[in-house]
């Protein structure tokens, strides 16, 4: 089964409202037009009763006079049929009447209304019909008054029997049907300009869900729904979903566009990567299988310096892999920094002394500027000191005899800064671009590539809302910034 639009089941409500609106106001209607016919009617006749009882004698010493009564009630009903008069007593017991024999119901009336009508309250009142057991009816009351005192009320039915079965047979040719017509063309008209509302209103809706069904990652939606201008009128909450459906188009469209730009990445660097772990394989196989095959024929100093050869691409493979391997663990997420409060220049002087020997073997000074009263840092001792560690490791392996490297912290507003420089031959313009990124090529052959320690870095401060930067080239060398909040 075919599920209903918005825009129908809204016009099916409003279609159903509409029409227990309109019966109501039928009804409403019917009501107040039959009120307004009895104060009308009860306003006209509301001297009827009182002129009756003083013109005709209804009772003399002797009591009521019952002929007299039932003559001048047949009288007044011959000349108005919609009028029925009876005789009350004080108590309110019907003592005269012209009523045919058994349309009688009742042989008391309730005396309240009465007082009520002689007390002039507002019309119209109704009273018990005594021809009836349930209805209610609009009538006109006096006083009968004999001898100086009262000695009952004439009390006039004015919409007697006679007029209620006229004005039921009239009643679906007349009024009712009138005050009908009249109702159902104000529902037709209400029902369709309501439909043409609902449609004009849902346009909207309908361009946002056609705009929504046709996207696919790639920014239609949001060059679809431009976000509307503050000027413009778009205000109304349709225009604020359609921005917010603009925006979270936009927001869709660059988080696929990063996915991608990712997804590549990581494919140039698994290729990257198995390029740089094939080369020192290659070389690591090749040499042990050349001892392997020219055991016999080598000497003791070849085969010395095939091992250490082969020992060497076996540090490169394996340092390769534990650089791999720390990538993932920090681009996995589960790893976080855990921050602590420590002396940074410490840390540095710690670094620096690992590389002490390295540096002198190859005939580079090691130096540092540490400025006084230097403020702790906040931030993950572990990590920092592997950033500090893969910086001055790279200087190091990566550059000639006689280069200067030195480590310089610097107090900034809020921050520590870390310059880690080299006046080696530095790094390549047509290299720089790139350098910390996974995707970028890993600079083999050339000075500071390092395989992944840039890349390791980069993630480590970025885990501590920072980054490292290449300066830019000041004559000869390598210049790497970074900063870390003060503790």
């Amino acid at each position: 089964m075919r599920r209903l639009t918005l825009a129908q089941r809204l016009s099916a409500v409003f279609a159903v409202l509409l029409l227990a609106c309109s019966g109501i106001s039928v009804w409403l209607q019917i009501q107040s037009n039959a009120r307004h016919e009895q104060a009308v009617v009860q306003q006209l006749s509301s001297e009827l009763a009182a002129h009756i009882a003083g013109t005709a004698q209804l009772m003399d010493a002797g009591g009521w006079r019952p002929e007299a009564v039932r003559g001048l009630f047949d009288k007044l009903m011959a000349v108005n049929p919609s009028v029925e008069v009876y005789l009350l007593d004080n108590d309110g017991r019907v003592v005269g009447n012209a009523a045919p024999s058994g349309h009688l119901k009742r042989d008391r009336v309730d005396l309240g209304p009465i007082r009520r009508l002689l007390a002039g309250e507002s019309l119209p009142i109704q009273g018990d019909d005594p021809r009836g057991t349930e209805a209610s009816k609009v009538f006109s009351a006096a006083p009968v008054q004999v001898d100086g005192r009262q000695a009952g009320y004439v009390y006039v039915i004015l919409l007697g029997e006679t007029r209620d079965a006229l004005a039921a047979g009239l009643a679906d040719d007349t009024v009712l049907r009138t005050t009908l017509w009249a109702t159902a063309v104000v529902a037709l008209l209400g029902l369709l300009m309501g439909l043409l509302a609902f449609r004009l209103i849902t346009r909207p809706l309908r361009a946002l869900t056609a705009a929504v069904r046709g996207f696919d990652a790639h920014g239609e939606l949001a060059a679809a729904l431009p976000v509307p201008a503050a000027d413009d009128g778009g205000s109304d909450e349709i225009a604020v979903l359609r921005a917010a459906f603009a925006q979270m188009g936009r927001r869709i469209a660059e988080q696929w566009r990063e996915l991608t730009r990712q997804d590549q990445q990581r494919r140039d660097l698994v290729a990257n990567i198995s390029h740089d772990l094939r080369t020192p394989l290659t070389s690591l196989h090749g040499y042990l299988e050349t001892l392997r095959l020219k055991e016999d024929s080598l000497s003791a100093e070849e085969r010395l310096r095939y091992l250490d050869i082969a020992l060497a691409q076996s540090a490169k493979v394996g340092r390769l892999a534990q650089e791999l391997f720390e990538l993932a663990r920090l681009e996995s997420g589960l790893v976080q920094p855990e921050l602590e409060t420590f002396s940074l220049a410490d840390l540095v002087q710690d670094v620096l002394q690992k590389f002490e020997l390295a540096a002198e073997a190859r005939q580079q000074r090691l130096s540092v500027e540490i400025p006084p009263l230097l403020p702790g840092v906040r931030a993950d001792l572990g990590m920092i000191e592997r950033v500090l560690t893969n910086l001055l490791d790279n200087a190091v392996r990566h550059t000639p005899a006689g280069t200067r490297i030195a480590v310089r912290l610097r107090t900034l507003p809020d921050r520590v800064q870390v310059e880690v420089s080299d006046t080696g031959p530095g790094i390549p313009e047509a290299l720089r671009e790139g350098l910390f990124m996974r995707a970028s090529r890993l600079l083999r052959g050339a000075q500071h590539s390092g395989g992944l320690g840039l890349v390791i870095v980069q993630r480590i401060l970025q885990l501590h809302g920072g980054e490292v930067r290449l300066a830019a080239a000041r004559g000869q060398g390598a210049v790497f910034l970074f900063t870390l909040p003060v503790g």
